[in-house]
């Protein structure tokens, strides 16, 4: 079997031109994300998204150029050489490689998947045949490459970090473990530069693809471990889906980091504070273990290198034999002798034992280089919903930290505030009572979060339109409840502070 992969050179302006060509026939057939869910519905392009081929390969049965471009690169089936060419520029994609010749078939090199971009752009992510992500049995592979070797497809995790990161135009960003090259796809939206890394080299040659045929800038691609290809150098963004998964042994490269536990989660957080540039980020995805007799959160406060601030999100939280289990699936060992599948799993078992290991944390880690001598570090476990993309969001919490750093409590008195946007007040009690047991105030956007108020915590909030600064609107409070204005002055900045923290309230310039 072949491990052959296309070609699409962007300093040759022949190849260019095919690659063009292609492009222009995926859009012409309307091989998109909007185009796929049109033909295939909704049930068929759910399962698809899962790796469930069989309803796609019932609705694909035409023979119309967008069936034959499903059934080419998504189901990965033989089309007939004169049904391709009603597709496709069959000759330049046989020249650059994208298709390989049997009599008189034609079959893919490699998957080729519609993904749309933030602002609906048509793009497509190219990865090894058989390794689209959210099969229910696991990464098959095929042409005979390496497992070890494979390069997956776009997955829940990459689509995560790409909605969390941060957007603003930047200088020179980092895409470091690229994979097929999604999140240097992202990043060459709005960075000048963007460097993409990865310890195999065919992830480097098939991000190429992805960039290329998705008519982004060409990064610079370069290949090596962790920040040892770009050593030296400093970034504006460094985003992260690193091979995070915390096993025994380092056999797939696109998982298993090659490091004990979480260490190599750790060494990029830890080291990633050198390359970057004043006011820069880094985001990344992780896994990390719960280990006995220590708290999580202490464990990972201790990340986080200095000068930095931090926000850790916990998403998820498997105990050992759920985790072990999710990835003996990923890695196809459930379909191996019962014998052979029981040793995997107890070498997994052992590991986490080994490690006093009792449970596996997965989430979500920002830094921002601060410079500051009193950083800003938030822990915290949230795994309800939220509202993609959080890019702004992200900016915005690291905005109020800022402001809640260099204000005290008589200078936070004195600020004007303003409810945020999506914000709601949630009355709370039994029917027909005269007063609600509490209050909450619930965000219908963004991390969604939601927050129980007393009933000073409730009319603050609801009087706050930014006209009025914060101290004359609890004096007023206090005359209306009866309470002390001075008392009530003392105790309620805390509460202040947690509504901004959170982003209940939203600080108002008063000299702009």
């Amino acid at each position: 079997m072949s491990t052959h992969l296309p070609t699409a050179d962007a300093q040759d302006p022949e190849s260019s031109a095919r690659t063009a060509r292609l492009r222009e026939a995926l859009l012409a057939a309307a091989f998109t994300a909007d185009g796929l869910l049109d033909l295939l519905g909704a049930p068929a392009y759910a399962a698809l998204a899962r790796s469930e081929t069989v309803p796609a390969l019932r609705r694909t049965r035409g023979d119309g150029p967008l069936e034959t471009l499903v059934r080419l690169f998504l189901l990965q089936r033989p089309v007939e050489l004169r049904r391709a060419r009603a597709a496709l520029p069959v000759d330049d994609c046989l020249a650059d490689g994208w298709l390989l010749q049997d009599g008189d078939e034609v079959r893919a090199a490699v998957d080729v998947r519609p993904y749309g971009g933030p602002e609906g752009q048509d793009w497509w992510i190219v990865s090894d045949l058989g390794c689209a992500v959210g099969g229910a049995g696991g990464i098959q592979g095929a042409g005979g490459v390496d497992r070890s070797q494979l390069v997956l497809g776009v997955g829940g995790a990459s689509t995560t970090l790409a909605g969390i990161t941060v957007r603003k135009p930047v200088a020179k960003a980092l895409d470091l473990g690229t994979g097929s090259g999604i999140q240097a796809l992202h990043a060459a939206q709005h960075a000048t530069g963007v460097t993409a890394t990865d310890l195999n080299p065919r992830a480097l040659r098939i991000a190429a693809l992805t960039l290329a045929l998705s008519g982004a800038q060409p990064a610079d691609l370069r290949e090596g471990s962790l920040f040892e290809p770009v050593d030296g150098e400093k970034f504006d963004l460094i985003v992260s889906n690193p091979p995070f998964v915390i096993s025994p042994g380092a056999r797939l490269t696109y998982r298993d980091g090659g490091m004990g536990g979480d260490d190599l989660c750790r060494t990029l957080v830890q080291q990633s504070a050198a390359y970057l540039n004043d006011g820069g980020y880094c985001q990344l995805l992780a896994n990390w273990q719960h280990v006995e007799g220590e708290d999580w959160h202490d464990r990972l406060r201790s990340w986080v290198p200095s000068g930095c601030d931090a926000w850790i999100v916990q998403r998820e939280v498997q105990d050992v034999t759920q985790y072990a289990e999710l990835w003996l699936r990923d890695g196809g060992d459930h379909r191996a002798a019962d014998d052979a599948y029981a040793a995997r799993y107890g070498a997994w078992l052992d590991e986490f034992e080994a490690r006093k290991t009792k449970a596996v944390g997965f989430g979500w880690i920002t830094l921002r280089k601060s410079g500051s001598d009193t950083p800003s570090v938030t822990v915290e476990e949230w795994p309800h919903p939220v509202e993609q993309p959080l890019g702004e969001r992200v900016v915005g919490h690291f905005d109020r930290q800022d402001f809640l750093r260099s204000t005290d409590d008589a200078a936070l008195l004195a600020g004007h505030f303003r409810l945020a946007g999506e914000v709601v007040q949630e009355q709370v009690g039994l029917p027909g009572a005269e007063d609600p047991e509490h209050v909450v105030l619930r965000q219908n956007r963004g991390m969604r979060r939601a927050t129980k108020v007393d009933t000073v915590g409730a009319g603050f909030a609801g009087v706050c339109d930014g006209s009025l600064p914060a101290g004359r609107i609890l004096d007023a409070i206090a005359q209306l409840v009866g309470e002390d204005p001075v008392l009530l002055r003392d105790r309620t900045p805390e509460a202040i502070r947690m509504l901004v923290e959170q982003g209940f309230l939203e600080p108002v310039d008063q000299t702009g």
